[in-house]
């Protein structure tokens, strides 16, 4: 009787046991409007609007990482899509660059980009009247090339492990770039989103709410 009761105990706890250990936070899905991490069927959907040359997305970046990923997704309660916003060419090439490869690159390189923002987009404040026309004249391949040279996304990601070459086949990609383009504009649309970071909670914008300390609160009552 024992040992059948130690039995069933073990078997009760099992599922549990498994559910607990289940990391959401390597969970990496590239969706038909972005990239998300997180559990697929969490209670609380968490859009997030970024722009790479967006300061106050860099900063969204290093204040919520950390707590966002190890409170909310690696649990399974919260699930985050990324989403771009583009304002100028930067965008596009560090859109580009950043999903570059297979999907479990994307968030890892999304985030060495946002957290290196400041030193390229100093380099990209102080550049030279001909830097900038290489950034704006061309064919689309010659000008995400030439922003990606110029701001150091090659060294950046090559430290990640791609190659010279690989980078520029998706730098050159004019189809991407488009077609995030074109979610931008059906996102606006939809949310009339008009600035950077802007967040998506179940389905609802969340009004006036541009960083992570604002944000925090909506995420922790959403599921409720």
């Amino acid at each position: 009787m024992r040992k059948a009761l130690m039995a069933g105990f073990l078997l009760a706890v099992a599922p549990l046991a498994g559910l607990a250990a289940q990391n959401w936070d390597a969970t990496f899905v590239e969706t038909p409007t972005g990239h998300r991490l997180g559990n697929p069927d969490a209670a609380t959907k968490l859009i997030a609007f970024v722009s790479y040359s967006c300061p106050h997305c860099a900063q969204f970046e290093v204040q919520s990482d950390a707590p966002l990923r190890l409170q909310y997704i690696q649990p399974g309660t919260v699930n985050m899509e990324v989403r771009n916003v583009i304002r100028n060419p930067l965008d596009i090439a560090a859109a580009l660059a950043a999903q570059c490869g297979p999907e479990n690159r994307f968030w890892g390189n999304h985030r060495a980009l946002l957290r290196a923002q400041e030193e390229w987009m100093e380099v990209a404040v102080n550049a030279s009247p001909a830097q900038r026309a290489r950034w704006t004249t061309g064919t689309f391949g010659s000008r995400m090339r030439a922003i990606a040279s110029d701001l150091d996304f090659y060294d950046l990601l090559e430290r990640r492990g791609y190659s010279r070459p690989e980078l520029d086949r998706c730098l050159n990609d004019e189809t991407t770039a488009r077609a995030l383009v074109a979610q931008m504009e059906a996102d606006r649309e939809q949310w009339a989103i008009s600035g950077t970071p802007s967040f998506v909670v179940n389905g609802t914008l969340q009004e006036g709410v541009h960083d992570w300390a604002s944000l925090r609160p909506r995420l922790a009552t959403a599921g409720q």
